[in-house]
């Protein structure tokens, strides 16, 4: 049996959206897990239903809830997060907590400064009202087809909103936007350290939430490690790749990868 692999999602989707991946990593023989944050109910309509446990919710809470899941594993996992789930990752990673970690479109670490302007109009629903800082917040299916769907046929779109689209605690949002002007952000990676293990940056060109220069800044801060650090981008994808119809591409990319690491 091979190590475990642990699922992280990302913001506005709830982890039922890893189902494929799971099945997929399985028949290769690795155990799966694919936990929610903190505040999240089993089903995304549940979660849709009564969404305030996770109001409130910030970056160190839900890192701290893989934390803790980790630790009864044996044996450090493998950990691949989407997005914020991405930020994790990275995090769980340096911290020594995972083998290895696979982030797709993570969310900017702390020392990221570029700031395309998709990437603020994915983050206006939330960062507009100060007071969503304690709020769980929702998109609409028009916002989710700007941030998740725009390189999707609009029928996917809107098929991948209704499956998987949940409230979101807005902290993360807040913290990962100040996080250049505080000592102790949330989102701080040692991207320095050398003694960890093996990283997988993954880039979505038409990406508007995370576009991929983020990625490739996130990228650049890896290079004062001699640590494995690879950044791999797909031209056509968008902030959906996980679980839109292509997610294939990216989970025998991942197994392959994990491969060659003998993981």
């Amino acid at each position: 049996m091979k190590r475990p692999v642990v699922f992280i999602h990302g913001l506005w989707i709830h982890s039922t959206s890893w189902k494929p991946w799971q099945e997929h990593f399985e028949k290769e023989r690795y155990v799966t897990l694919a936990p929610g944050w903190p505040g999240d109910a089993e089903t995304a309509a549940a979660t849709r239903a009564d969404p305030s446990g996770m109001a409130g919710v910030g970056i160190d809470a839900i890192t701290d809830s893989y934390t803790e899941l980790l630790a009864g594993l044996g044996a450090p996992p493998i950990v691949i997060g989407h997005s914020f789930g991405g930020l994790i990752a990275q995090k769980l990673l340096v911290l020594g907590q995972a083998a290895a970690a696979v982030a797709i479109s993570p969310a900017p670490i702390k020392g990221i400064r570029v700031l395309p302007l998709s990437l603020l109009r994915s983050s206006f629903p939330v960062l507009s009202n100060a007071r969503n800082r304690r709020r769980a917040v929702a998109l609409t299916e028009k916002q989710f087809a700007y941030s998740f769907g725009n390189a999707l046929p609009p029928a996917e779109s809107a098929q991948l909103y209704e499956r998987f689209a949940i409230p979101g605690p807005g902290r993360p949002l807040f913290e990962a936007s100040s996080a250049n002007f505080r000592p102790n952000a949330p989102t701080t990676v040692d991207t320095r350290r050398c003694n960890r293990g093996p990283l997988l940056l993954i880039a979505a060109a038409k990406d508007h939430t995370v576009p991929a220069v983020v990625v490739k800044a996130a990228h650049k801060l890896y290079a004062a490690s001699n640590a494995d650090t690879e950044l791999v981008e797909y031209p056509e994808r968008g902030h959906s790749a996980p679980f839109d119809r292509g997610w294939r591409t990216l989970a025998d990319a991942t197994l392959d990868w994990l491969a060659r690491r003998g993981l």
